[in-house]
């Protein structure tokens, strides 16, 4: 019982892969997130990309 018990506290204390996991966590919420407001996103960046062309025309012409 005590061996088992040692092995769950080192266990517990480990910390060698704890910065992946939180990368992986932190990329499958903004994937979750992107996937959420995929169509506000995509209008979003379509009106940037609008008014950013008609800025450049104005300029260019």
């Amino acid at each position: 019982m005590k061996k088992w018990t040692k092995t769950m506290r080192k266990f517990w204390s480990e910390e060698d892969g704890l910065g992946t996991l939180e990368i992986v966590l932190i990329i499958a919420v903004v994937i979750i997130l992107a996937l959420l407001f995929k169509k506000w996103i995509i209008a979003l960046l379509n009106s940037l990309m609008g008014n950013a062309d008609k800025k450049a025309n104005e300029i260019f012409n």
